[in-house]
């Protein structure tokens, strides 16, 4: 993991078996980029300036984990990854959002994401809610107007997109969260982050299993129930790593205000379990994520390694 064990950490995933793979499949985020430059959303000329409020916090920059998650899953199971940029760029608007409002002042009271203002500093509280509502919105009309798919498929795969970012998905951990529901015993550590972070990200994967029809015959079902356990666990590596990165990093670094959870209090896995406890839980994770991906496809997952590599080894 991050920080002056990072050598260590990699010889020790080694050693069980996993040998880390190099880079990351920035091939796929330049296709994401491009894709997302592209999008427009105001027709009315008075919504210009929400518009591009909108696109700043988009194209801000940043490894596009989402949705080059869902480019790799359809190379992984033998399709055309550019088939799924809709459902990708659906996922990022998303993600989006999601930035601009947690970096609020009722939220997390942030002034810095991806190394500049954030978008509520930039043009106001006011039009980042409306930014960030915009964007959630778009995601929607966008995957379903450009997304090619059987009707059955899409219709499953926007459900489980609606699923992963309402109550029962990101908005009900965020919900957990602010209420620090955790402290008081109401609910688990893991379960806030497979909420508020890990649903997104199993998504990304997932959605584009229900979108290629996966799991309809009988042994699409072992490879559905595979990328699953896949998905649940590397939404869990990215948590883990993240609050190792908010004690370890800097403002440089992270693009964004060093020490931001300490500061609100919030519960982490760096606080409940030490710093050492985290990077072991992390090695521990990257690990199941790797087995659990081995069992999903034995052929044509090299991105999914490289991106699961990365979010294990990630300094930035």
């Amino acid at each position: 993991p991050p920080g002056s064990r990072r050598r260590r950490g990699s010889c020790r995933v080694r050693a069980a078996g996993a040998r880390l793979t190099e880079g990351y499949p920035d091939h796929l985020r330049e296709e994401v980029e491009a894709y997302l430059a592209g999008l427009r959303f105001a027709d009315e000329p008075a919504a210009a300036g929400l518009e591009e409020a909108m696109r700043y916090s988009l194209l801000a920059g940043g490894k596009r984990i989402r949705p080059v998650l869902a480019l790799a899953t359809a190379r992984a199971l033998g399709r055309d990854p550019l088939g799924v940029l809709a459902l990708g760029a659906a996922l990022e608007l998303i993600h989006t959002y999601s930035l601009i409002h947690d970096d609020l002042p009722a939220m997390d009271d942030d002034d810095l994401r991806r190394g500049r203002p954030t978008c509520h500093v930039r043009y106001g509280e006011d039009v980042a809610i409306l930014a960030g509502d915009g964007l959630y919105a778009e995601a929607f009309r966008h995957v379903l107007s450009a997304q090619a798919a059987e009707p059955a498929h899409l219709l499953a795969a926007v459900c489980e997109l609606a699923a992963a970012t309402g109550v029962n998905g990101m908005v009900g951990g965020q919900y957990i969260d602010v209420k620090g529901l955790v402290d008081g015993g109401a609910a688990s550590l893991r379960r806030l982050h497979e909420l508020k972070t890990g649903r997104l990200i199993g998504a990304s994967v997932e959605c584009v299993l229900l979108l290629l029809g996966v799991g309809d015959g009988a042994s699409g079902g072992s490879t559905l129930t595979h990328f699953r356990s896949f998905a649940a666990e590397l939404g869990l590596l990215f948590q883990i790593v993240d609050d190792i990165l908010d004690v370890t990093g800097t403002e440089v670094t992270l693009g964004k205000p060093q020490g931001s959870d300490e500061r609100h209090g919030k519960l982490t896995y760096v606080s409940s379990y030490g710093l050492e406890g985290a990077r072991e839980m992390a090695l521990e994770s990257h690990r199941s994520a790797r087995a659990a991906l081995a069992r999903a496809s034995r052929n044509g997952t090299g991105e999914l390694e490289q991106i699961t590599d990365f979010i294990y080894t990630r300094t930035t």
